[in-house]
């Protein structure tokens, strides 16, 4: 994916925030706060993007937006479980309206046969709604290309669940 689809993308998630009147906060892992960098390149994103946790570590995703201990325990950092409670936290520490996280093995080591090097697991949350939507992705390619893939699947994920939001303004 280039650049350019980058920026266009970023604009997509731009223009579907303001016509909603949401604002984004993400929770991010494995992208290291790549999903936060694009959509602050767009000019007056400041509109509708509040801020991004960058919880790369087990300790920075309990101490900063509140995974359990258990939950990181029990599933692995990569897991539904973990991007749902990233989700919730990162909603819950923010006053924006809808929430991405994203966490996975982008490689070249790390993976294993339960969850091999491309597994990503996202989920995206809302104030509006009490449910949390979650879904695990297996992207080919290499570091470079899992996490590139992993950015453009959290960013039309918030698009998509706009579209089952009620607009604010």
């Amino acid at each position: 994916m280039s650049s350019v689809d980058f920026g266009d993308l970023a604009e997509r998630v731009g223009a579907a925030l303001g016509s909603h009147g949401a604002v984004l906060v993400t929770a991010e892992s494995c992208t290291g706060g790549w999903v936060a960098a694009l959509v602050t390149s767009v000019a007056g994103s400041s509109a509708w993007f509040d801020r991004a946790f960058v919880t790369y570590s087990n300790q920075a995703k309990s101490e900063m937006i509140g995974v359990s201990p258990q939950t990181l325990l029990q599933h692995g950092a990569v897991s539904e479980a973990t991007v749902r409670e990233m989700a919730l936290g990162a909603l819950a520490r923010s006053p924006a309206d809808i929430a991405v996280a994203i966490s996975g093995i982008a490689g070249p080591g790390g993976g294993s046969p339960d969850k091999p090097v491309g597994t990503v697991c996202f989920a995206w949350a809302t104030k509006e709604s009490p449910s949390v939507y979650s879904v695990t992705e297996r992207l080919p390619g290499d570091r470079a290309a899992v996490r590139a893939q992993a950015v453009r699947v959290a960013l039309e994920g918030v698009i998509q669940r706009l579209a089952g939001l009620s607009r604010r303004v």
